[in-house]
């Protein structure tokens, strides 16, 4: 599989948004791709050092995304987390093999900036996906809490 990643620009704003549309569970959370709120937060997210929104590419083409954010904390001897969040497939790439290249790169990025940890969430309801990550070595270890604001 011949699939380069590198930082999103962005030009990738509405495919990205689109990916992360193309999903039932968080298909309400999204609006218009070509909305500028998104261009606002890719600002924000690209300014960010301890930001990386990255794209998949196939022959020039996106064909995936995910965000990787670095933590600092005291916790775990001061060691830096690395959280893995949005990560999406486009649809016809799905079960080919991307999702896992995708979190291996990941899982690498974050070895190789020393974080003593990857985490990441996944929707209670997304059985596929816990198996998935199960099967890449993350542990199902603690419950998640979160309030919409």
């Amino acid at each position: 599989m011949s699939v380069t990643f590198r930082q999103a620009r962005p030009a990738d704003v509405p495919l990205i948004v689109a990916m992360l549309a193309d999903d039932p569970i968080a298909a309400a959370r999204e609006g218009d791709p070509s909305d500028e709120v998104y261009l606002t937060a890719f600002a924000a997210v690209d300014a960010d050092p301890r930001q990386e929104l990255i794209v998949a590419e196939r022959n020039g083409e996106v064909v995936g995304t995910m965000q990787i954010t670095y933590i600092p904390g005291l916790s775990r001897r001061g060691g830096e987390r690395a959280l893995v969040e949005a990560v999406r497939v486009a649809a016809p790439e799905r079960g080919r093999g991307l999702g896992r290249a995708m979190m291996r790169w990941a899982i690498d990025r974050a070895r190789e900036r020393g974080c003593r940890m990857v985490q990441l969430t996944s929707d209670k309801d997304r059985a596929e996906a816990h198996r998935f990550y199960g099967s890449l070595g993350f542990v199902d270890s603690h419950v998640g809490f979160k309030l919409a604001l």
